[in-house]
């Protein structure tokens, strides 16, 4: 093993690697926004380079069906596609930036550029691609429809991209390890 002060500088270099992993940043709808700026914004992000493909009925983050959630979805793919630029969260006021990973479930929300598919636009509906799903006509149990949740489910899974990072950090603890 290593002197002290090697060992401390392993983990000075750790503890930066981290605290520059724990910065990331999402980009969600503002739960004081209305419903219909939401929509509108919604139907902007889509049109305007989101990937929206998830929010589709058979997509992973279709549930809950909600323009809170649909928009929070859409909001981050477009901050990340436009690789988390000054003034790509904000939506006419009905987005935020959240520290807190949104994800849930099986809806995983890109956490960096990269895993967003970076600034590649998506096609427009007019080429075929389905739009977003309709809002506000209520689905109830009794149309043979799934009902409207609420809320999010709170996830404690890891995303593939939580994963690789904490794999590579502990790739560099080994390496510096071995070095020291």
């Amino acid at each position: 093993m290593g002197t002290p002060s090697k060992v401390a500088a392993l983990m000075a270099v750790l503890l930066v690697l981290s605290g520059r992993l724990a910065t990331a940043t999402w980009c969600v709808a503002r739960s004081d926004a209305t419903q219909e700026a939401l929509q509108t914004a919604l139907d902007y992000a889509c049109s305007a380079g989101a990937d929206c493909a998830p929010l589709q009925q058979s997509g992973l983050c279709f549930l809950p069906n909600t323009i809170q959630a649909h928009a929070s979805y859409a909001f981050n793919s477009y901050y990340m596609r436009k690789s988390m630029a000054p003034g790509s969260c904000d939506f006419s006021g009905t987005a935020t930036i959240a520290k807190t990973d949104p994800s849930y479930g099986s809806c995983v929300y890109p956490p960096t550029p990269s895993s967003a598919g970076g600034t590649t636009p998506i096609t427009t509906p007019s080429s075929g691609i389905a739009s977003p799903p309709p809002f506000g006509g209520g689905l109830t149990p009794d149309n043979g429809m799934v009902p409207t949740l609420t809320t999010p489910p709170n996830s404690k899974a890891f995303s593939t991209s939580d994963v690789s990072r904490i794999l590579h950090l502990n790739t560099i603890f080994i390496v510096f390890l071995f070095i020291f």
